[in-house]
């Protein structure tokens, strides 16, 4: 793995940013104190890749600073966008379970500072407090949640709320954040369109109009969400 910024953060800056989110301030104190004293610092440059899909798993991930991008590529080359990982979220635990190769590729969208916490590592600590696996089992659980939530907004609704769906999503983390009321998100229109399997100019449109609605601010290159739930009042059709 390349590592190609200075890592800045100290690991009193690691446990607050991890514990800013719902998941790891949830955690009983032993299991959270543990990831933090197996964690290890990764930094990589905009555009570099964290881990492919196929490869052999590495460990548990937490987002400290940065986006991460998680991809999967066909045969053909065409890329779908699956998710923009921000901080504090954690990634990476289905490989826990199952030890089988990546499922999908990660790339640094622009410069990040993530903890890993190493396979063997977690493995080790969850052989010595099985107790933990339940835990582990929640941030699985909860990701499971909103795929199905997901797919369902692709099979039932127009774009503009599937594209308000995910942007709501988004501002919560993917249930990883709390009590934010206004939130900017890094994400194009080019990026929502490979999410949501839309055209540009049906994403532009539908910008627009929650725009219009107040429910975002359109920025060059990221959407601040303005009103959380005049976007979930779209969203569901209200």
């Amino acid at each position: 793995m390349q590592k190609g910024l200075k890592f800045m953060f100290c690991r009193d800056t690691w446990q607050r940013v991890a514990a800013s989110g719902a998941w790891f301030a949830g955690l009983p104190a032993t299991f959270a104190d543990a990831l933090l004293a197996r964690a290890e610092p990764v930094s990589i440059s905009a555009g570099q890749r964290l881990f492919a899909r196929g490869e052999v798993p590495d460990g548990l991930y937490c987002v400290l600073s940065g986006v991460v991008r998680v991809t999967a590529t066909s045969v053909s080359g065409q890329e779908a966008l699956l998710a923009m990982l921000q901080p504090p979220q954690w990634f990476g635990e289905i490989a826990v379970f199952d030890g089988a190769p990546r499922t999908h590729d990660a790339w640094a969208q622009e410069d990040c500072e993530l903890l890993r916490v190493p396979q063997a590592a977690l493995l080790a600590e969850l052989a010595e407090r099985p107790q933990h696996w339940r835990e582990l089992g929640q941030l699985l659980t909860q990701k499971l949640r909103i795929t199905f939530a997901a797919v369902e907004e692709l099979s039932l609704l127009r774009p503009t709320q599937r594209v308000a769906g995910r942007l709501l999503l988004m501002a919560d983390g993917y249930g990883t954040w709390t009590d934010r009321s206004k939130r900017v998100l890094e994400v194009s229109q080019e990026q929502l369109g490979l999410m949501l399997a839309l055209s540009r100019q049906t994403v532009n449109q539908s910008l627009r109009e929650l725009q219009s609605r107040g429910c975002i601010k359109r920025r060059r290159a990221s959407i601040e969400v303005i009103d959380v739930h005049l976007l979930r009042a779209t969203r569901d059709g209200i």
